[in-house]
């Protein structure tokens, strides 16, 4: 079964972009900033654990997946607005394409 799965971008690029600019679009950057230095700092200690423990378990493993996944989702989320700029341009072009059409 195909997945139609699309995204809807309802706000307009002016919108995007002046949120982009905004203070409270830096704040949340500021604190996914800080998310970010946690999990790395977790995953430094989880790290030494393994290095002076010799552990190699499932279950460490699993927690230093977990934590590679957190920290790619946060830098995810902050590259949201350029994705949402992107599906805007790439709507605009298909519309022009299908205009000279």
């Amino acid at each position: 079964m195909k997945d139609n799965y699309t995204v809807q971008v309802n706000a307009t690029r002016h919108q995007i972009e002046e949120f982009k600019e905004s203070i409270l679009w830096s704040d949340i950057c500021k604190e996914l900033d800080f998310w970010t230095e946690g999990f790395n700092r977790e995953e430094v200690s989880i790290v030494d654990k393994i290095a002076t423990e010799n552990l190699s378990t499932a279950a460490t493993l699993t927690l230093v997946g977990s934590i590679d996944g957190r920290k790619k989702a946060v830098a995810y989320f902050k590259q949201i607005l350029d994705v949402f700029l992107n599906i805007l341009e790439e709507k605009e072009n298909d519309t022009r394409r299908n205009e000279t059409n």
